[in-house]
């Protein structure tokens, strides 16, 4: 039994973004639900609902929906219209295709005010004498029966015949009931007969493998041939089954429908099960050896590179993973002698020769390539030192040699004589110079020119008090 629950509801709820609350239209079509149950509770401001090709015997538990407009419970098993008067906005019912017979059961939707449109084609009440004159005159808001609009004049007529047609339609009514017993009964007797059956045959299976006491040899004693021979048999038995069920006429009724169903859901078992014989499940992969090793393995296929860093004293691990691939749907794990990456369920391990430091290993993924770069320093550092050339004894001597080289040419070091009077370039006690003593410019200086002699005024020249004189 398929239970209305509120992973399903959330499921179907997509387009609302998994909100239930407020969600306004559902569809719970071909979901082989039995019942209905707890819409009303969770989704209180919901519109339309869409339950078709289900299992559902009886309209419950909607009578809370006081805004839901349409509601389409085509091919099921309804018998009778009830629990819809508190559904004060409905305008769409669809029953198409179910078992009502209880005719006098729409009584229930004159107190919808909206109410407008209603489809019963398919269910036994559909060929009562009188169906159609009975529906429009007593709903007298509706406006289309099974897809034909209602006409004026049409709902004058049967409302003036009213009497008859309710009477007639009371007649039919009771004929049906009559007969829906009758179908009951059938019903449960075959019922009966097949759980007899199957047990009879659970009973002649079990002696055969020897659970009476005594154990029998011979059904070991079959090749594989035989038991190749004796499957092929047995398909062709269950198809013929099959199609002389399918062949069989049967009763237009709910438990008719109910063991077709349950026929088909047997086939697909048995048809899930022949494949799953042909295409054994694939074992597990394998992540660690016997005696606990790492494996390297690689399900997703995704070329990799790894390199060591000298200078960093670390592994660099290039994962080529796909480039539109969302980062959520990666997972890495660093363990001291392995990494572990998880790409959409399938697993990449790579073994290290040297134990890393978990911790302090880095992840970073590339936004132009989707490369994702992991980055483990190892757990052993190394330290490395510069290399000095080794000391010997010639080394010694020639460095002293060297040395005292060096110290004899500084001794015998030329040094350039330059005339004392030339080299004082300031002498502070003769700063001042006595009459008629002529003075030594310094080393490097230039000599000072002649002062420049001025031009005799023209004789035209007017001295300007205003004009300021020029320097």
């Amino acid at each position: 039994m398929v239970r209305i629950t509120e992973d399903l509801v959330r499921r179907k709820s997509e387009h609302n973004e998994r909100e239930i609350f407020s969600l306004e239209e559902l569809s719970l079509h071909h979901e082989n639900i039995e019942r209905i149950e707890n819409i009303d509770k969770w989704c209180k401001h919901l519109k339309i609902l869409y339950l078709q090709s289900n299992l559902i015997p009886k309209i419950e538990n909607v009578g809370r929906l006081k805004q839901l407009k349409y509601l389409n419970l085509a091919l099921n098993n309804v018998e009778r219209v009830e629990n819809l008067e508190g559904c004060e906005s409905l305008e769409k019912l669809d029953l198409t295709v179910n078992f009502v017979g209880e005719l006098t059961s729409i009584d229930s939707l004159k107190s919808l005010v909206f109410f407008s449109e209603l489809y019963l084609t398919g269910n036994p009440c559909s060929q009562f004498e009188g169906y159609r004159d009975y529906v429009i005159s007593t709903l007298q808001n509706l406006k289309t029966l099974d897809g034909t609009p209602v006409e004026r004049s049409e709902r004058i007529i049967a409302t003036q015949n009213y009497g008859v047609i309710r009477a007639r339609i009371v007649q039919q009514q009771i004929e049906y009931k009559k007969k829906r017993d009758k179908e009951r009964e059938e019903a449960r007797i075959a019922l009966e007969k097949e759980d007899q059956e199957k047990e009879a045959a659970k009973a002649e299976a079990e002696k055969k493998l020897g659970f009476d006491g005594t154990w029998y040899t011979d059904i070991n004693a079959e090749d594989k041939e035989k038991r190749a021979k004796k499957q092929t048999e047995e398909a062709e038995e269950e198809f013929k089954k099959d199609k002389e069920f399918w062949d069989t006429k049967s009763v237009f009724s709910p438990e008719e429908r109910l063991k077709a169903h349950k026929k088909l859901e047997e086939q697909k078992d048995r048809d899930r099960k022949r494949e799953d014989a042909k295409n054994p499940p694939k074992p597990p992969r394998r992540l660690f050896a016997d005696d606990g090793r790492p494996l390297n393995v690689n399900e997703p296929k995704i070329n990799f590179k790894l390199t060591e860093d000298e200078t960093g004293n670390s592994y660099l691990l290039d994962y080529q993973c796909y480039k539109y691939l969302d980062t959520s749907m990666i997972d890495v794990d660093v363990q001291p002698n392995y990494i572990r990456i998880t790409t959409k369920g399938k697993t990449f391990q790579l073994c290290l020769e040297q134990e890393v430091n978990a911790d302090s290993s880095s992840c970073q993924r590339s936004q132009i390539t989707g490369h994702l770069l992991v980055t483990m320093p190892k757990a052993k550092q190394i330290v490395k030192s510069s290399p000095k050339p080794a000391k010997t004894s010639n080394n010694n001597k020639e460095n002293e040699s060297n040395e005292t080289q060096t110290k004899t040419n500084r001794k015998n070091m030329e040094k350039l004589e330059v005339d004392e009077s030339a080299r004082k370039t300031v002498d502070i006690g003769n700063i001042v110079k006595e009459k008629g003593e002529v003075s030594v410019p310094p080393l490097g200086s230039k000599p000072l020119g002649k002062k420049r002699e001025e031009k005799p005024l023209s004789e035209n020249f007017v001295d300007n008090p205003d004009v300021p004189p020029l320097e």
